[in-house]
Order: structure tokens, then C-alpha cells, then sequence
């Protein structure tokens, strides 16, 4: 599924986009295939049908190719619909949707738990952008200037996201265990 954005290392040209597309559409096969730990940079670029070297030209590891995975996939979800619905359900709305991101994909929820706490400089700059689309969404659901119910809203939504990551918790139950949070939070 191509999202039309770039990787986060470089400009690309068309061609280079669909290479980019391609080992994000291979990263997620080899993973259910390989799981994690099985999962290497050359395997996807096999799998994508391009070269090792290519790969490493768009991806610094596989945890930048991860997260880039989870970037695009949250960019490419729209925002949910809001019209009629009070700041609760809006809230709500955003934090179902945005826990969904991975569910049904245990291999790919897996890695993304783990690749999004690497150190690799890309993965941290990806880590900053998802951050900050998940609160920017957060904060126009909340529509108000409450910064503390908005820090409060985004801790809970990592934590929460950890537990369905690691599998203490489905995502069904991620999501709505967030719900309640928001209930008690926002009243």
C-alpha cells in the first residue's frame, strides 16, 4: 500500500517510492513469516526483490524499516470522523482508532513495540513524528487549551500500546481499557 510519503532518510524520485513501498510491503510478509528476532534487512530486500545494499540505502536497520511501517500506515489513517460528537467520543474515537493501528497483525504489533524503543537516530526521529500525529490528533478530539488531561491522555495511550505490543493485553482490550481511562479522566 503505497502512501505516497517519503522515507524519512532522503527525497525520493517515483521509482525510489515504490522501492521504499515494496520493502515496507516485504518488511510486513518476512515478519509474519520470521517473526521478529528472524526478521533481517536482507531477508526483506529478498523478499522485495531488490538488493541488500538498496535496502540499507532507504532503511539504516531493520527497527528504522519498522517504524517507518508504522509511520506510514498511521499517516495514511484518516482521521476519524467527529461531526455531532462530544469531546468524550471524540477522544475516544481517536484512541480506538489509533490502538487498531496494528491489531490482527501480531508478528507486525510485536515489532513495532520493540523497533520503536531502538536507539537508531532514524528511529527516534520516526518515534518524534509518531508522537507527535498521535497527540496532535489527541489534542484537536480534546478541542480544548488542557495540556495536563492531554500529556495524561498520551501516557496512557504508550502504555496501553506497550501492553497490546507485548501481548498482555488484545488490542480489543487496549482499546477499550482506554475508554474507561478517558471516562474517569475527562468524566
Amino acid at each position: 500500500m503505497s502512501t505516497g510519503f517519503e522515507a524519512t532518510r532522503r527525497r525520493l524520485t517515483g521509482k525510489q517510492a515504490d522501492t521504499v513501498d515494496r520493502l515496507t510491503a516485504a518488511a510486513v510478509e518476512v515478519l509474519d513469516r520470521e517473526g521478529y528476532s528472524g526478521t533481517t534487512l536482507r531477508l526483506v530486500a529478498t523478499a522485495a526483490g531488490v538488493g541488500t545494499a538498496t535496502a540499507y540505502t532507504y532503511f539504516s536497520s531493520k527497527e528504522h524499516l519498522i517504524s517507518e511501517v508504522c509511520w506510514r500506515r498511521l499517516v495514511a489513517m484518516p482521521v476519524p470522523d467527529m461531526e455531532g460528537l462530544d469531546r468524550l467520543a471524540r477522544v475516544d474515537a481517536v484512541l480506538r482508532q489509533v490502538s487498531m493501528l496494528v491489531a490482527g497483525e501480531p508478528a507486525l504489533a510485536s515489532a513495532v513495540s520493540s523497533a520503536l524503543l531502538g536507539d537508531d537516530p532514524d528511529v527516534k526521529h520516526l518515534r518524534v513524528r509518531i508522537g507527535t500525529e498521535i497527540r496532535n490528533r489527541l489534542a484537536d478530539a480534546l478541542a480544548s487549551e488542557d495540556r495536563e488531561s492531554l500529556d495524561i491522555l498520551q501516557l496512557l495511550y504508550s502504555g496501553a500500546l506497550l501492553q497490546g505490543g507485548i501481548g498482555h493485553l488484545s488490542y480489543d482490550q487496549v482499546a477499550d481499557l482506554l475508554q474507561v481511562c478517558a471516562r474517569r479522566l475527562l468524566g
